[in-house]
């Protein structure tokens, strides 16, 4: 009798579990469901343009970025003033006209793919020369970046390797040679920033 019992009894807690499984598994498969389906939320497809465009905003981020960490007397400096010994700096660009230069170049690199107008005194790589305050270069800088974006917009997978008129390069090379081109001389500015003890924002830790 006594086991009869017993069995009675672990019957009766075997179906009690089961009972609150089966209340608990819809919720728990909707809350499931639920955050599965958070976290597939569809993301945008990815397109020439839209890829582009990213490469450009990531090299626009560090170049503005080292321009305005140089303070304004010094933004045209030149490594020629430091007289390194067994240097030879003579006749290099200053850091001033190297972010004219950047800015220059973005403009005869990225024009043909817009149709734009270069701006006046445009006359060599090293920008107008009447643009001589940090704030002006500043905006100069910047200009040739919304110029980039414009650029990257009217690439399609059924353009890109066609060539602009009056160039001989394909759309995807010019757009993304205006990218490798401004590394170029952001390497150039983050030195140019080294030589006068500060730290270019890219490199500074979360703290500063």
């Amino acid at each position: 009798m006594r086991n009869v019992r017993i069995l009675l009894i672990l019957a009766s807690v075997a179906a009690g579990a089961l009972i609150a499984s089966a209340a608990f598994r819809p919720a728990a498969m909707s809350a499931v469901v639920s955050v599965s389906g958070a976290q597939q939320s569809p993301q945008p497809v990815p397109t020439i343009a839209s890829v582009v465009d990213h490469d450009i905003s990531a090299v626009e981020k560090q170049i503005v970025d080292a321009a305005d960490a140089m303070p304004e007397d010094k933004f045209n400096f030149t490594p020629e003033t430091l007289k390194i010994p067994g240097s030879d700096y003579k006749g290099v660009r200053s850091f001033a006209v190297q972010v004219k230069h950047i800015a220059a170049s973005n403009w005869f690199i990225w024009s043909p793919l817009t149709g734009d107008k270069l701006p006046e005194g445009m006359n060599d790589g090293n920008g107008p020369a009447n643009l001589q305050t940090k704030a002006d270069i500043a905006l100069f800088l910047k200009d040739s970046f919304a110029l980039g974006h414009k650029a990257a917009a009217t690439l399609t997978a059924e353009n890109m390797l066609q060539s602009p008129a009056n160039s001989k390069s394909t759309r995807l090379r010019l757009a993304e040679f205006g990218v490798a081109h401004a590394y170029d001389h952001y390497g150039q500015m983050v030195e140019y920033l080294r030589m006068n003890g500060i730290v270019p924002p890219a490199s500074r830790s979360k703290s500063e």
